[in-house]
C-alpha cells in the first residue's frame, strides 16, 4: 500500500506540459535590458520550482540585471508540483548569439542531474563556467555541477538530505553541511530551496554592491538576512517528527486538492511559496489555474495555467500574492462562487507573503508539526514564527487503519482455507493429521 503510494504521489507531483511549440504563447522577454545578464536554466526531467524562481526574483527586482529563462529545447519545462515554465531562449539561441551571453548561470535541481537527458544542461553550464561567467547552484543543482565536473577540488553544499550521497559520489569535492551557502572562487552553491533567495543575494551584492543587495534583500524580506548575517545554519537531519509528512508522501489518497489561482503579475517568489510547502508537505494536491492558459509574473516569466473553466474538482482556492480576501481577484472569487468552494488570501498573520506566509497558512490548515517538518525540508527558518496548532486530518490514521485491516484479512487466508478443507475432510470421515 505504501509502494503504491509512493508512486501515485509522485506521479501528481511530476505532471509533463503537453510537448507544444511556443507559438500560440505569450511572448518571452527577459526581465530587462540590464547590463548583468543571468541565464536561469530549465531542466528536461523535470525542475524544484522554487529553485528557479526565487533567484529569478531576486535578480529580476535590480534594474542592473537582465534575467531570462533558457533550456535545451523550446518547448514548456515541467515543474515539479507547480506550473510548466515557458523557456525564454534555448542552448542553440545563446550559441547563436540571438540570446545575450549571461555573466552569471544559474543552476537549479532537476529530476535526473546525471542522467543523460540533462547531458545537454551539463555541457552548456560547464561551456558558459569556462568562458567565464560565474555559476549560482541552487539546492541539489549542486548534483549537476558535480556531475560536470565543475566542483572537482573545491567546496560547495547542497539540501541537507543529499549531502552524504554526494560526498560518497564525488570524493574529490568537499561538501559542507551547516552552511546557508558556500562561495569558492566563481561558482556559489546553497543549502535547500529558500536558501536561493540569500545565495542569490550574496551573487548580487558581489556584482551590484552591498547598497544594491540591501534594497533587493529588504523586497525579498528572507528571515534574518542581512548582508552581514553569517552563512551558518542549523545542520539538518530526519527526525521522528517528519513521520507526519513522511505518512502523507506514502499515502495520498483522498487528500485534498487545492487550486492555486494565479493572475498576471503575481510575484515569483509568491508562486514559488505557495507550490513549494504542498509539495515537500504532501499535505494536498495542487493545480495551477488562471482565467486563461497562461500568465506573466511580475517580472515577465510565463508560466502554463489550466483555464477555469477546464479545471478539475478541487476542494479550496488559495491566492498567493494577496495579503488579505479583499484583495483576491474578482474573477477567481466570481469562479470559486459558481462551484461553491471557498477562496483564501494564501498569506499568514497581518498579511505576510512570501515562505514565512506559506508556512504560515500550512500550519493552519494542516497542523505545526507538519509545517515545521516541510519547512525543514525546504531549509526555510521558523524560529521567528508563532505558528498556529491547526487541526490535524483524520485521513492518514484512517488509511492506516485500512492498510492494517487489509493486511490482516489478507495474512488471514492461507488459515481461513487451511481451516475450510479441514472441515471438508473431517466431513468426509478422512482422518485429518
Amino acid at each position: 500500500m505504501a509502494f503504491a503510494g509512493a508512486v501515485v504521489a509522485d506521479a501528481q507531483s511530476h505532471v509533463r506540459p503537453a510537448a507544444q511549440e511556443l507559438t500560440d504563447l505569450p511572448t518571452n522577454r527577459p526581465s530587462s535590458s540590464g547590463a548583468i545578464v543571468v541565464a536561469v536554466v530549465l531542466g528536461t526531467s523535470g525542475t524544484v520550482g522554487s529553485d528557479v524562481l526565487a533567484p529569478y526574483e531576486v535578480f529580476a527586482s535590480s534594474p542592473d540585471f537582465s534575467v531570462y529563462t533558457i533550456a535545451a529545447r523550446a518547448v514548456p519545462a515541467a515543474v515539479d508540483g507547480g506550473p510548466a515554465i515557458v523557456p525564454t531562449y534555448t542552448f542553440e539561441d545563446a550559441r547563436s548569439g540571438r540570446a545575450r551571453q549571461p555573466d552569471l548561470v544559474v543552476v537549479p535541481a532537476v529530476g535526473a542531474p546525471e542522467g543523460a537527458q540533462e547531458a545537454p544542461m551539463r555541457d552548456w553550464t560547464a561551456a558558459q563556467a569556462g568562458r567565464g561567467a560565474r555559476i549560482l547552484g541552487v539546492c541539489s543543482g549542486s548534483m549537476v555541477l558535480a556531475e560536470a565536473g565543475l566542483l572537482d577540488g573545491r567546496k560547495a553544499t547542497s539540501h541537507w538530505s543529499r549531502l552524504g550521497t554526494l560526498q560518497r559520489n564525488h570524493p574529490q569535492v568537499q561538501f559542507m553541511g551547516g552552511l546557508r551557502f558556500v562561495q569558492d572562487g566563481r561558482i556559489t552553491t546553497t543549502a535547500g530551496v529558500s536558501s536561493g533567495i540569500p545565495g542569490a543575494l550574496k551573487v548580487l551584492e558581489d556584482l551590484a554592491g552591498a547598497a544594491e543587495a540591501e534594497r533587493v534583500g529588504r523586497l525579498m524580506n528572507y528571515p534574518g538576512w542581512t548582508v552581514a548575517a553569517a552563512a551558518q545554519i542549523p545542520v539538518q537531519s530526519f527526525a521522528t517528527s517528519d513521520i507526519p509528512v513522511g505518512l502523507d508522501a506514502v499515502l495520498p489518497w483522498f487528500r485534498p486538492t487545492i487550486a492555486v489561482g494565479l493572475f498576471n503579475g503575481v510575484g515569483e517568489i509568491d508562486v514559488a511559496s505557495a507550490f513549494e510547502v504542498y509539495n515537500m508537505s504532501f499535505a494536498a494536491r495542487t493545480v495551477a489555474v488562471a482565467a486563461t492558459d497562461t500568465v506573466t509574473t511580475k517580472h515577465g516569466m510565463v508560466l502554463l495555467t489550466v483555464p477555469e473553466h477546464e479545471a478539475p474538482p478541487v476542494d479550496n482556492i488559495i491566492a498567493p500574492g494577496v495579503a488579505g480576501d479583499a484583495d483576491i481577484d474578482p474573477q477567481l472569487r466570481g469562479w470559486a462562487a459558481s462551484r461553491n468552494i471557498p477562496v483564501d488570501a494564501f498569506a499568514g498573520a497581518g498579511g505576510v507573503l512570501g515562505f514565512d506566509g506559506a508556512i504560515t497558512y500550512l500550519a493552519q490548515h494542516t497542523d505545526r508539526t507538519t509545517a515545521v517538518s516541510a519547512a525543514k525540508m525546504i531549509d526555510c527558518p521558523t524560529a521567528h514564527l508563532k505558528l498556529p496548532a491547526g487541526d490535524a486530518s483524520g485521513r492518514v490514521p484512517g488509511l492506516i487503519a485500512l492498510g492494517l485491516l487489509l493486511a490482516t484479512l489478507i495474512g488471514s487466508i492461507p488459515a481461513v482455507f487451511r481451516s475450510a478443507i479441514r472441515r471438508r475432510r473431517e466431513g468426509r470421515g478422512l482422518r485429518v493429521p
